[in-house]
């Protein structure tokens, strides 16, 4: 078994995707690990780049579009590694973040999932880490261009503003762009809900495994690069931002409302 499984999926990111994989490869040290990636029918060069340049990848190629859930769940039962690392593809290691996630887990039990600290290119932190949302919350990031919304008490709450985001501590959830997860934590609280295709997966995940007795922590003594491309940025209209909205509604139906640990 190795240390850590690390599963990503893709969809059309296939330069991205070849920065991610040259930068696991070059920093990460002193742990055993193997690389899974789940291509949802990118259309891009990026199964070719792989198979290419990559050759001991797991390469795994979906028909369609299956959604991010759908897409983890698949890296989830190819895994063998004592933790499963998720990562997006449009992330960036600068150093050995794989290894020093894995010590801390292995010092905290408890941890059922763990997170490190996410930065912009400019090397500003991003809040990864946040409080669980509220449909205000919601709006106001939706409208984040506009400075109220960027400011309002709700979008800041959320995002856990009030806090400079430099030390160790137990959050209600780290975002999915960057979760080690414990193989006996995922075993006990299941896969992601496929019911959500795009986001906010993580959260429901984060909220059951408090509720499984397991713990999720912030860990921001190693970062790593996020460009965020977030397609509901990107394309405020189209389907895939529908599909997110569709996955907030059915979150706060199933918790009915109430988005807590216990």
């Amino acid at each position: 078994m190795v240390d850590v499984s690390v599963v990503i999926a893709t969809w059309n990111m296939r330069d991205m995707l070849r920065d991610l994989l040259r930068s696991v490869k070059e920093k990460t040290q002193g742990v055993q690990y193997e690389i899974i990636v789940v291509n949802n029918a990118s259309t891009d060069g990026t199964t070719e780049m792989i198979q290419s340049e990559f050759p001991d990848v797991k390469l795994v190629q979906n028909l369609r579009n299956e959604g991010v859930a759908r897409a983890r769940n698949t890296g989830f039962r190819i895994a063998t590694g004592r933790y499963i690392l998720l990562l997006d593809a449009d992330t960036l290691l600068k150093e050995d973040t794989l290894g020093k996630l894995v010590r801390f887990a292995d010092t905290h039990p408890d941890a059922g999932i763990v997170g490190c600290r996410l930065v912009f290119p400019d090397g500003n932190t991003q809040p990864s880490c946040r409080r669980y949302p509220t449909p205000l919350a919601l709006l106001m990031r939706r409208l984040a261009r506009f400075r109220f919304a960027r400011e309002s008490r709700w979008l800041r709450s959320h995002e856990m503003g009030d806090w400079d985001h430099g030390e160790t501590r137990d959050v209600d959830y780290v975002i999915g762009a960057c979760q080690l997860i414990r193989r006996e934590a995922l075993q006990q609280v299941g896969e992601l809900d496929t019911a959500i295709f795009y986001g906010p997966e993580d959260v429901d995940f984060c909220i059951r495994m408090y509720r499984s007795g397991w713990r999720v922590y912030y860990y921001p003594d190693t970062s790593i690069i996020h460009y965020e491309q977030r397609m509901t940025k990107r394309k405020p209209l189209s389907r895939i931002s529908f599909l997110h909205l569709k996955g907030i509604i059915h979150l706060f139906w199933k918790y009915r409302g109430r988005l807590t640990r216990s």
